[in-house]
């Protein structure tokens, strides 16, 4: 394999192995590039961006060629799932109960793993992006924290094609869980060079030195997806706070006009 670690493949990564790459064969025509960024031993991270539910499985491939297991920060929901949640527990990968008291357990959890030499992978946007052209949206905190604490390097990596398999939530909708089985579709996954994340080393992980590092992160893989589909991203960065805030406020605006109506 093009790396080497400390930490082996076990029986239960390899059974999933056994398991999921036959399927990626059928529906993926795969094209992996940058495995030589992949640190070869030590701890460090991976920063993926997020276009379709599928793309988990096709990201997943692309690092266990790599020589390096990772493990992937995953919806506590997921591991709820018959015989899904027993390989996600027992191939290592680590649950976020989002919006809890809870969530804070799985940074910590990460940042126990990169202090052992493993490889940590995350979700930067913390969802499949909402985007209506699928570039990467605003980051939340949790990468640049596990990168900030450890001080490991964070690899970014663009991912393209997985949702021509599944769609993802900002095309069809929520419902729309349609498989693409033919023809195979062609998948994209590249690796760049670490994150210069120096300038906020040291610092208090104050709000400001997330947000700032975790734009750093979103931006190199941004550039690499930017690559691999040859088109310009946008100049501004969709941000689901906002989008949120937006809506919440014209459904007042609609609720209070209606009661002048009503009231009239």
């Amino acid at each position: 394999m093009p790396g080497s670690s400390n930490i082996r493949y076990g029986f239960w990564y390899r059974l999933a192995a056994a398991i999921v790459r036959p399927v990626l064969f059928i529906l993926v025509r795969r094209e992996w590039r940058g495995h030589e960024h992949i640190p070869r031993e030590g701890g460090f991270i991976t920063a993926v961006n997020h276009i379709s539910p599928f793309d988990p499985l096709t990201y997943g491939h692309f690092q266990y060629s790599s020589g390096r297991p990772p493990r992937l920060l995953a919806k506590a929901s997921l591991f709820g799932i018959p015989f899904v949640g027993m390989m996600l527990r027992k191939t290592g990968q680590i649950p976020v109960h989002r919006g809890t008291a809870d969530a804070a357990h799985a940074l910590r959890h990460a940042v126990e793993a990169v202090g052992r030499g493993e490889c940590v992978a995350i979700y930067p946007e913390g969802t499949v992006t909402r985007d209506p052209h699928l570039w990467p949206m605003t980051a939340k905190t949790g990468a640049a924290r596990i990168a900030l604490t450890t001080g490991a390097p964070v690899i970014p990596v663009a991912q393209w094609g997985a949702h021509r398999v599944v769609p993802p939530y900002a095309r069809g909708g929520r419902g729309d869980r349609r498989i693409w089985l033919a023809p195979r579709q062609r998948v994209q996954v590249v690796a760049g060079p670490p994150v210069d994340l120096s300038r906020h080393l040291g610092k208090e992980l104050t709000p400001t030195v997330l947000k700032e590092a975790g734009e750093d992160i979103m931006s190199a893989i941004t550039a690499l997806l930017a690559e691999i589909r040859g088109e310009q991203p946008p100049a501004e960065r969709h941000d689901m706070r906002h989008t949120a805030r937006m809506n919440a406020r014209q459904r007042q605006s609609g609720a209070a006009a209606e009661s002048e109506k009503t009231a009239g």
